[in-house]
């Protein structure tokens, strides 16, 4: 062996017998300290030593505790999640847990465990770290008020100090940005309902909510290809157009009137749409309400991402009534002994239309507003005015074109000698979606199903045939009614005047 390369090999020796000892050393001093040290004694010498080397050290740590008071710290979570993509054979020991409402597995860092992220060149090394401190600050209670938990964690992110300005307004923003993206995909859809609180609270109503697993999608919802086409383009624009809503001083929101008779696929659009978007469902009955003070808290809670459905909105006799609410007004006003008229102890159109497009319709952002309704015309002028009701759709009875997706999904046929019958039929009898579905379900067999169908579509016409005659001779009996009553009024008045020159 050279003499150089002796040379460089006893150095390397020396070196390492020099951090091996340094490194025993260290053990003792940490395992006497803990044996005969107080426990603030420790603190206070680890926390000197510690400055001591960080005088020398040209690395910052920048420490994301767990909790920032009683909220959860938004980095701590984003980190976790970014971090369970990341993992590598680096790590050995990983956190694996799964709520009984998710449908997926999650995997995280243990405790005590680093991983080294490299962002755009720069080395960030991250650690999870837990720390006792057995006091009521830090402690987490369930529901019953106990404690479960008495440690503070937290996560160290190492790095040269240089890169600190990129730490904060670089990294740390795309660990953020990268986590809420993952929970969108990953999420379980909720629809969530208002419960109605039976014992004393102070708010006798809240949203309870449930998981959302409706199948429907716009490639299965029977609409004309049109239609779903204008959906989508007009949801991916809206989307994307979070600085225009913000230059151009509106709300971020977008609201559709779904209407036409029942059975006509209101709900599954609706569900379609939430799966598209991967929005929460918020399904607000507006007869369970009882007052504006009321409406405008649940509706405040509601989450951004989602989609708010007042489903029959034109069943809501309060927001469609304003000549009885004015009226009531002005009676009190003649008769004061009849009471006040307390708007808030009711729901009136225009506490709901303030959330709708007014102040209160700024507390969120990126919400769907849907109504929907039966009886378009029904509706006060007010609710569906442009700026409300931005979009509007037509959900009509069934087309040849729908009728061939209801089979394509029902009986997984795409043609078939009966098609031709039975469109010409749909084109002549109204029926509904839901109808159709409904004979289609009956069988297996195309041929046994589509054959009921067909006869469904004769007693359908004959059932509108009989409707037309039994309006027919309705309005026959009605004509008759009136000729009669004609007849009768001048054969009163040719009595009268007989009476009157008897009388003269």
């Amino acid at each position: 062996m050279p003499p150089s390369t002796k040379s460089r090999f006893g150095s390397a020796k020396t070196l390492i017998s020099t951090v091996g000892s340094i490194a025993a050393t260290a053990m003792v001093v940490r395992s006497v300290s803990r044996d005969l040290l107080p426990l603030e004694l420790r603190d206070y010498v680890y926390l000197n030593f510690r400055n001591f080397l960080n005088k020398f050290s040209t690395h910052l740590t920048m420490v994301i505790y767990e909790f920032e008071g009683f909220t959860d710290n938004e980095i701590y979570t984003a980190t976790q999640i970014y971090l369970a993509d990341r993992i590598s054979s680096h790590i050995h020991r990983l956190k694996v847990t799964k709520n009984p409402s998710e449908q997926h597995i999650n995997v995280a860092m243990e405790i005590d465990e680093e991983y080294v992220d490299v962002y755009e060149g720069v080395k960030f090394t991250w650690s999870l770290v837990s720390k006792r401190r057995p006091t009521r600050e830090y402690f987490i209670h369930d529901e019953n008020g106990q404690s479960t938990r008495s440690d503070l964690r937290s996560l160290e992110l190492t790095f040269h100090w240089k890169h600190k300005d990129r730490a904060l307004n670089e990294y740390l923003p795309f660990i953020v940005n990268y986590a809420n993206s993952k929970k969108q995909v990953v999420k379980t859809l909720k629809l969530f309902t208002v419960e109605k609180k039976t014992n004393y609270t102070r708010y006798p109503s809240t949203w309870t909510s449930v998981s959302l697993d409706h199948p429907a999608t716009f490639e299965t919802v029977a609409l004309d290809d049109g239609i779903k086409e204008t959906v989508m383009k007009d949801l991916d624009r809206f989307l994307e157009r979070r600085e225009y809503y913000r230059k151009v001083g509106k709300a971020w929101k977008r609201g559709y009137l779904l209407y036409g008779p029942p059975g006509t696929g209101k709900s599954s659009l609706i569900a379609a749409m939430a799966n598209y978007l991967n929005f929460d469902i918020y399904d607000l009955e507006l007869t369970d309400i009882k007052s504006n003070s009321e409406l405008r808290r649940l509706l405040v809670a509601t989450a951004n991402r989602s989609i708010l459905v007042v489903e029959d909105i034109d069943c809501s006799k309060e927001l469609h009534d304003r000549v009885n609410a004015e009226a009531e007004k002005a009676a009190v006003r003649k008769n004061p002994q009849r009471g006040g008229y307390d708007e808030e102890s009711k729901v009136t159109l225009s506490g709901f239309l303030n959330f709708i497009d007014g102040l209160w319709s700024s507390c969120g952002d990126e919400r769907i507003i849907i109504f929907t309704t039966n009886r378009k015309d029904k509706l006060d002028p007010a609710l569906i005015r442009p700026g409300r009701m931005d979009v509007h759709i037509h959900m009509s009875y069934c087309t040849p074109s729908s009728f061939r997706l209801l089979a394509s999904n029902y009986l997984s046929i795409t043609e078939h000698n009966h098609f031709e019958e039975i469109e010409n039929l749909i084109c002549n009898v109204e029926v509904t979606p839901a109808e159709v579905a409904e004979q289609l379900l009956k069988d297996d067999d195309p041929d046994i199903a589509l054959g009921g169908l067909i006869e469904f579509f004769d007693v359908k016409k004959k059932e509108i045939e009989a409707m037309q005659r039994l309006k027919e001779e309705a309005e026959e009996a009605a004509k008759e009614n009136e000729k009669k009553q004609q007849v009768d009024e001048v054969d009163n008045e040719k009595k009268q005047q007989v009476v009157e020159m008897i009388n003269n």
